[in-house]
């Protein structure tokens, strides 16, 4: 029987990440299925259902923190769907991106804008 935290979860991340989120958590099953237990249960269940912040305001952070942490290019590739997902713009996502060059600098926002525009091509998304 699945526990509240797990269906939770699961609900906020179909509402946010959709399929993406669902392909990250069934690449899991063979090796970490834990990791996807942790993903759905905490991240989703727990820290994306608390009150306080709207579900654009928490995918903004996330972009944003990982577009900083580096080298988390499929990550980011699924939150800015996800971002798009929750109704933030695109113009909205690039001026996020914008903010951090001068905490992060420019090969990070550059990385983060190159997931960016392969995102909004295959949503055929312009600018």
């Amino acid at each position: 029987m699945r526990n509240e935290r797990m269906k939770k979860g699961e609900e906020r991340l179909r509402e946010v990440d959709g399929h993406a989120g669902e392909n990250v958590i069934a690449s899991l099953s063979g090796i970490a299925p834990d990791v996807g237990k942790y993903i759905i249960e905490f991240a989703f269940g727990d820290v994306y259902c608390r009150d306080g912040l709207s579900l654009q305001e928490r995918e903004m952070i996330t972009i944003t923190s990982l577009l900083t942490a580096g080298g988390c290019e499929p990550q980011l590739e699924v939150h800015i769907n996800g971002s798009l997902n929750v109704g933030i713009s695109p113009d909205k996502i690039i001026e996020t991106f914008i903010q951090c060059i001068p905490y992060t600098g420019f090969p990070k926002v550059l990385n983060a804008v190159g997931v960016a525009k392969k995102i909004f091509k295959d949503r055929n998304i312009t600018l």
